[in-house]
């Protein structure tokens, strides 16, 4: 291990409200009400400053958390995976639910304030809405935000039931509005589905769900350009962001340059029938640069990895569905946060059986009848945790790579990244 990071005051009771986290959690999931606003007020006037573990050498806090609950996916998009699949990791390798859980815990406590689940593609994990359930807890403890990115073949059958469990958003992952085209695009059928999904969130929407609806549009050239108009044109009457995506190099997805369609045509392909688009101001750490045609509903957005970066602002770090922390989408360095959660497991998963184990033995040091060097004990765990994610955020480089060195760097297919 590389670069031991000083804890802040924050990180210094980190045991202690992480085992609080987990032991307010039944079976990891129950009914917590929204904090008022008295509540949150308070919650301002307290804060602590941002963790040493989780601010980089240039001074970003990384606040926001993506993690992947599977690599299984019912679509096979070109840009995304090889036509033939990808090897899948063995099931012991990936992250349970009260791995995912208590690493969501670990990392709020941190002051990550959104978390977002990916995939491969989300919706097919047998749980997932009790995992949502469960990380939905961590409302009082600093979580803002629980979104998905999905691509909404199975999203409408789960929907209601993970709004209940405190979905604040969703990106939905729709390249065509050809249903053809969409067969070419993914390889599958299912754009009936997906259309589903999307009129289900805006008719949620419209009787009072607090939700957020992107769609993200990755557009290749001679295969999609042709509907950049189209979709600007789904936001003249619906409360749609449709944000269009620079197609970028994975593992596997034979990118070229000559493939890639940059923000600047994009704009331009726009601005020939509607040139009163305009910028709109956002957040600073926006993943995507946001217009709008005036008059229409919804927002227009365009996420430039490839010819104009956000690296300056990013606030996103990454776990893998086999539990690697991922600092920056397009590097390929990664550190193993589940072989260290596992440790004094034997290396095995931590099903639920264990994470009750853990829970009492929490209580037990709590109530001062055990100290830190139990076995399975959470506090020198999460001690040393945090030290990893710390020497992993301290490295994390000032910016990618540029376009070039990009295309020859050694990646992950981007389904077994997380979206």
């Amino acid at each position: 291990m590389r670069g031991k990071v000083a804890p802040t005051c924050r990180n210094l009771t980190t045991s202690r409200r992480i085992a609080t986290a987990t032991l307010d959690a039944p079976g990891l999931a129950s009914d917590v009400p929204p904090p008022s606003i008295s509540h949150r007020k308070d919650a301002i006037k307290h804060a602590k400053p941002f963790s040493a573990f989780l601010t980089d050498s240039f001074d970003r806090q990384h606040d926001y958390l993506r993690i992947s609950i599977t690599e299984r996916c019912n679509l096979r998009c070109l840009y995304c995976m090889p036509e033939e699949g990808v090897p899948l990791s063995p099931p012991a390798h990936l992250l349970t639910t009260p791995e995912i859980f208590y690493l969501a815990s670990l990392f709020v406590s941190q002051g990550v304030t959104k978390i977002r689940l990916t995939g491969g593609e989300p919706t097919v994990r047998h749980d997932i809405v009790p995992l949502m359930q469960s990380i939905g807890t961590l409302r009082p403890k600093g979580l803002h935000e629980l979104a998905l990115t999905t691509n909404g073949i199975s999203l409408h059958r789960k929907l209601d039931s993970m709004v209940e469990a405190g979905l604040t958003g969703v990106n939905l992952s729709l390249d065509t509005l050809d249903p053809f085209q969409f067969q070419i695009m993914t390889r599958r059928n299912g754009f009936d589905a997906v259309m589903r999904s999307i009129d289900r969130i805006l008719e949620m929407k419209t009787l009072g769900a607090d939700i957020k609806l992107k769609v993200n549009c990755v557009v290749m050239r001679g295969m999609n350009e042709r509907e950049i108009i189209p979709f600007v044109e789904m936001g003249r009457d619906k409360d749609i962001e449709v944000r269009f995506i620079e197609y970028m190099p994975f593992g596997g997805n034979k990118w070229t340059q000559g493939k890639m369609i940059s923000f600047q045509e994009m704009l331009d392909i726009i601005r020939s029938k509607y040139p009163e688009l305009r910028s709109v101001r956002g957040h600073r750490n926006d993943t995507s640069k946001t217009y709008e045609v005036p008059g229409f509903v919804g927002k227009v957005g365009f996420i430039t990895s490839m010819t104009n970066d956000f690296c300056g602002t990013c606030n996103r770090l990454r776990i893998t569905g086999d539990g690697n922390l991922k600092v920056c989408l397009h590097g390929n360095a990664e550190v193993s946060l589940r072989d260290l959660l596992r440790k004094d497991n034997n290396g095995d998963p931590i099903d639920q059986a264990a994470f009750e184990r853990i829970k009492q033995i929490e209580m037990d040091r709590r109530e001062g009848r055990l100290s830190d060097e139990t076995i399975l004990g959470w506090g020198q765990r999460e001690q040393e945790l945090l030290q990893v994610i710390g020497a992993a955020v301290k490295r994390k480089a000032e910016k990618h790579a540029d376009m070039g060195d990009l295309e020859k760097l050694e990646n992950r297919p981007m389904i077994l990244i997380g979206g």
